[in-house]
């Protein structure tokens, strides 16, 4: 009996359906400075994961029913975000797809930032700034509250080889990933890029909120 063609295609499309996680990964992120993050996102948090479970988000083009992962969360704290708490976080339900894995027995405490959705949720992927509470440096903690928002107009740049630099004032060079071929380096982990009373941008490392008219830092 002749194999239909149409035959043939649907089962190679299952069949590459089927795999399509193993074959490749789709999900792929490009580093950011923590401070980046932070401007980036919608809703930055410190919370515990309390509850996890799948659920229906409606569906696709198809009429096949979009799966997420719910997380609930206790919010310890808001850095970022709207009137309201964070009651649930959102993710897809593979790291193929960007999906997030979280801790849900309670026991860790995270950091997490996000994009806003209604009614005290947000959703995150592996794109995202999550980290857990504790990985954090004592300067990334103080710079969620007041040091990250004052740079967010200024702009932080990769160093992608070496010579490199700015080319506006309004820049900071980001050198972790060159010099010390991490992303989680010195500058990430003790540095932010704030602007200057005379509208230049420079890295500062300090616990103290920098003044208005801070000097240069010494260079990372």
């Amino acid at each position: 009996m002749p194999f239909s063609v149409n035959g043939i295609l649907c089962t190679l499309a299952l069949l590459l359906l089927w795999r399509a996680e193993e074959l490749a990964e789709a999900c792929s992120c490009a580093p950011v400075h923590p401070q980046q993050a932070f401007c980036n996102a919608d809703v930055v948090i410190r919370a515990k994961v309390v509850g996890e479970r799948e659920v229906d988000s409606g569906n696709d083009i198809y009429g096949n029913p979009i799966k997420r992962i719910q997380y609930e969360v206790k919010q310890i704290k808001m850095f970022k975000g709207p009137n309201q708490d964070i009651e649930s976080v959102f993710t897809a339900p593979v790291s193929a797809v960007c999906g997030v894995t979280l801790d849900a027995t309670g026991k860790k405490e995270y950091l997490i930032s996000g994009k806003a959705e209604s009614g005290g949720q947000m959703h995150v992927t592996l794109c995202d700034y999550i980290m857990p509470w504790d990985s954090l440096s004592t300067t990334q903690k103080k710079s969620l509250s007041q040091r990250y928002q004052m740079g967010c107009d200024c702009k932080i740049v990769r160093c992608p080889s070496l010579p490199c630099e700015i080319s506006a004032p309004e820049e900071c060079l980001w050198t972790d990933l060159m010099i010390e071929k991490q992303v989680h380096g010195r500058q990430a982990n003790h540095y932010a890029c704030v602007k200057r009373a005379d509208g230049s941008c420079s890295w500062y490392r300090g616990v103290a909120p920098p003044k208005k008219e801070f000097l240069d830092a010494e260079d990372p």
